[in-house]
């Protein structure tokens, strides 16, 4: 094991804050950022039909079993379909909105949960 300094202000340097302002400080903060940058661009979401997922338009009934789908209260939502996550949170006495249920049992909305295909 290396030996240990005495001195952790020598290692961990501390910058001590000067109540003038400097060129150097004002001179980066004026910097724009640029449209060419080297980082990796990360790709376009895809969805696990393969199509782009980009579509933000969608039903208040689906922006309703999003949130179901992000409130942990229910249980995990990994791995089931939403009617099963609806059904196994009943069962142990969550109690699921009412609502959800009706939105289930219509068929007019998508019974994948937003996280199937993506984790």
């Amino acid at each position: 094991m290396a030996s240990v300094s005495g001195n952790m202000k020598g290692f961990y340097r501390q910058k001590k804050s000067n109540t003038k302002s400097s060129k150097k400080a004002s001179a980066k903060s004026s910097k724009k950022a640029s449209a060419k940058s080297d980082a990796a661009q990360p790709t376009a979401l895809v969805s696990h039909e393969g199509k782009l997922d980009l579509q933000d338009d969608y039903s208040a009934g689906e922006a309703m079993l999003r949130q179901f789908d992000m409130n942990m209260a229910y249980g995990p939502c990994a791995g089931m379909t939403r009617t099963a996550r609806w059904e196994r949170a009943q069962k142990l006495g969550l109690n699921p909105p009412q609502e959800i249920e009706k939105l289930l049992k219509s068929g007019k909305v998508q019974n994948e949960s937003l996280w199937d295909g993506r984790i």
